[in-house]
């Protein structure tokens, strides 16, 4: 037991919660920095050394496999770090062994040994791999969940300017300490004992799961973690998703190299300023896609990632462009790809739960990382070597996979499609405040109670809250060719005004039912989405099959959609889009209760009742 703190909820964050994530970021970022400032200086020194140009090309697929090992086979090891004892411990602990492995690298340096060298890199990358576990486990216990895609986005942008100024800097140490590297070596151990004196700064975190027993089989562990992250088809999903972002980052970094070299026939200087702008542009999208997530996990940003990524890989495999315009490109190429990985970054983070948060990140970082050093380094060479692929060609193909990734994603979670439209129409049409997400629960079965609910409101409703919310709603409307598809994308629960045997009842027990599965279902009183006839006894099965359901029951109002409702009158759809672009609405969730009433006389969030 870690005597940090006792066992506390995981909301349960700190008023002083900036500190310890700033401390967080300083210290992440040194180590980004070092590990690819010296893995970069020893780089320059191998092609230092008079290798022929066949040796070096033969030497890209191996490197990328070393480089990835400690990743593969420690990760686990650090996932279970995270969840034994308190992340904040586990990180200062892996500082400390950085200065040892920076001490090994002083010795490399110093006495021109290359094997030396390789292992200081393999130290570094087994310290970053137990490290990551509780780097991404200690945002979701440090920050605000409001915050957690803000957080994703600041470690994110770190993380690849560390990697952009590690690259440079190795460069600059290869140029002015030739001969006498002994003196970068001091630099790094310096680098490391500052990065140990910022860990201290983290914020105390609990245990997470201190009843958490080792296993030395981590092929084992990972397929046992990975089999029980499908029983959360998004969380499963996500797990893929950033395996493929890092497959394709790793496989398309050499091919840069090569596109510099052969295509736009390039100093190494100016091949370096490629890789910057690739690096630079995730940064930044990182960074914009924490902010645009709107304070909560925004998935729908992940195709509007992958069309990007589409787009402009596609774009790379044109002939004639010019330097600048290949840095604009890779930036923008960049840029999607931040968009693309923060909402999967904050996904497996927030998904699962606390006490297997540190399994389910590590389980993530060795697919992650076998997606770099085994599958990426395989299919470089496949391209390169046995298709004799050039470096345009591959950015085609890696342009390809990305779209059919892209469309297996929305075939297999269409919601991620509908709230990407969501997103759009929200930053375009509509601005919405959300007030009271606190009150939503983060896990588990829920009823939203709504006075009023439209379609408009249904979809604002949808834009609001990261957890999927499944609609009672009038069947007239469910069938009606304009809403059908996206009543369908929102699995919504159709009800019949006219008491057909036996439907009410079913319809009833599958909004009962999805409340056990630990879903959100949302009822109105009024509204599109609900019966537009009385129908007998309604009020009462309401009552006698939702009582059985203890789970909280929130109450929904939506305001400032008077510019902006659409209605359904006579079979016809009558759209009333807003007058002024950025139409202000307003969506509240109330305090909850765990009593199943009336839902005419629920408080509503703002203490009145809403009507149309």
């Amino acid at each position: 037991m870690s005597a940090d703190t006792p066992h506390l909820s995981e909301h349960s964050t700190s008023p002083h919660w900036r500190i310890g994530f700033w401390s967080l970021i300083v210290t992440q970022f040194q180590g980004a920095f070092s590990e690819n400032a010296l893995k970069g200086l020893v780089i320059f020194l191998i092609f230092g050394l008079g290798l022929s140009p066949d040796q070096q090309n033969g030497l890209v697929p191996i490197v990328m496999i070393v480089f990835a090992m400690p990743f593969i086979v420690f990760s686990m090891a650090g996932g279970y770090f995270a969840d034994r004892f308190s992340k904040r411990s586990v990180t200062i602990g892996t500082k400390l062994f950085e200065i040892c492995s920076a001490g090994c690298a002083l010795a490399g340096l110093a006495w021109r040994n290359v094997p030396l060298e390789f292992a200081a890199i393999f130290l570094l990358d087994t310290q970053g791999a137990i490290f990551g576990p509780s780097k991404y486990g200690l945002l979701p216990e440090i920050l605000p969940e409001e915050k957690l895609s803000w957080g994703n986005g600041y470690i994110e942008f770190g993380t690849f300017l560390a990697i952009i100024t590690g690259a440079i800097a190795s460069g600059y140490l290869s140029d002015i300490f030739r001969g006498r590297q002994r003196w970068s070596g001091l630099i790094f151990i310096a680098l490391a004992i500052f990065g140990t004196l910022t860990s201290l700064g983290i914020s105390r975190v609990p245990v997470a799961n201190p009843a958490r027993k080792f296993h030395p089989n981590f092929v084992a562990e990972v397929w046992r973690e990975t089999r029980a992250a499908r029983k959360d088809h998004v969380l499963w999903l996500a797990l893929w998703g950033n395996t493929y972002f890092w497959f394709l980052g790793a496989l398309l970094q050499p091919v840069i190299i090569l596109y510099g070299k052969n295509i736009l026939h390039l100093s190494d200087t100016r091949n370096g300023l490629l890789q910057a702008a690739l690096a630079a542009g995730i940064g930044i999208g990182s960074l914009a896609a924490g902010y645009l997530s709107g304070g909560k996990v925004e998935y729908g940003l992940i195709p509007f990632g992958a069309v990007g990524l589409t787009v402009f890989s596609v774009t790379l495999a044109a002939s004639h462009l010019s330097f600048i315009s290949v840095l604009i490109v890779l930036a923008l190429l960049g840029f999607f790809g931040g968009f693309f990985a923060v909402p999967i970054n904050a996904i497996i983070q927030h998904r699962p739960e606390v006490e297997h948060r540190g399994a389910v990140l590590a389980t993530a970082g060795v697919l992650s990382f076998i997606g770099i050093g085994l599958i990426a380094a395989g299919a470089y060479y496949l391209f390169t070597v046995v298709l004799h692929l050039n470096p345009p060609q591959v950015f085609l193909v890696g342009s390809a996979l990305t779209l059919v990734a892209t469309i297996g994603a929305v075939v297999l979670l269409p919601d991620s499609l509908l709230r990407f439209v969501l997103w759009l129409a929200t930053h375009s049409l509509y601005r919405i405040r959300v007030e009271g997400r606190a009150n939503i629960p983060e896990r588990g079965g829920a009823l939203f109670v709504a006075n009023h609910m439209s379609f408009v409101d249904a979809l604002l409703l949808t834009a609001s809250t990261d957890r999927h919310v499944r609609f009672l709603m009038d069947r007239d409307i469910y069938e009606f060719p304009a809403v059908h598809p996206f009543a369908r994308i929102l699995r919504a629960i159709p009800i019949s005004p006219l008491q057909r045997t036996g439907e009410l009842p079913d319809s009833l027990r599958e909004a009962a039912g999805a409340i056990h599965k630990g879903e959100v279902v949302c009822i109105a009183a009024a509204g599109d989405f609900a019966p537009t006839k009385q129908v007998p006894g309604l009020e009462e099965m309401k009552r006698e099959i939702l009582q059985a359901v203890d789970v909280p029951i929130v109450p929904v109002s939506l305001s400032g959609l008077s510019e902006g409702i659409s209605q359904i009158e006579g079979g016809h759809a009558i759209w009333k889009f807003p007058r002024r672009i950025l139409s202000p609405v307003t969506v509240t969730f109330g305090i909850s209760e765990r009593r199943i009433g009336d839902a005419n006389h629920l408080r509503q969030p703002n203490g009145s009742l809403r009507h149309s």
